[in-house]
């Protein structure tokens, strides 16, 4: 099953969901500033991505600048701030089986649907 962490306030996130809904193919869609995610989810997302947490960040968000940046953060410490402010992960991020994409730029999405 293809899911698909969305965002509908950002113009990048409804451009994936449009690449998904033209595909044809089945797939759920997970608001994820609504339907938070948990720890264990995002841990198995990030290794799906097969990236380091720090790489999820939306660096330019206001409270990556106010709170996060500058500091020595372990990865279990940017997973924390991601659970506690999910507007710092980056999006859209499709998930298909074991593989998983962030949708910057939507054509990535392609590469696993």
């Amino acid at each position: 099953m293809i899911t698909i962490y969305h965002n509908p306030r950002c113009s990048k996130s409804r451009e994936g969901l449009a690449l998904l809904e033209g595909s044809g193919k089945k797939f759920e869609v997970v608001k994820y500033l609504e339907d938070l995610i948990n720890e264990d989810e995002l841990k198995t997302i990030i290794s799906k991505l097969e990236i380091k947490p720090i790489d999820l960040i939306r660096k330019n968000e206001a409270i990556w600048k106010s709170d996060y940046k500058g500091k020595e953060l372990t990865d279990q410490q940017i997973i924390k701030a991601m659970i506690e402010h999910p507007k710092l992960i980056e999006r859209p991020i499709i998930v298909n089986n074991d593989k998983a994409v962030i949708g910057r730029p939507k054509e990535l999405i392609l590469d696993i649907i």
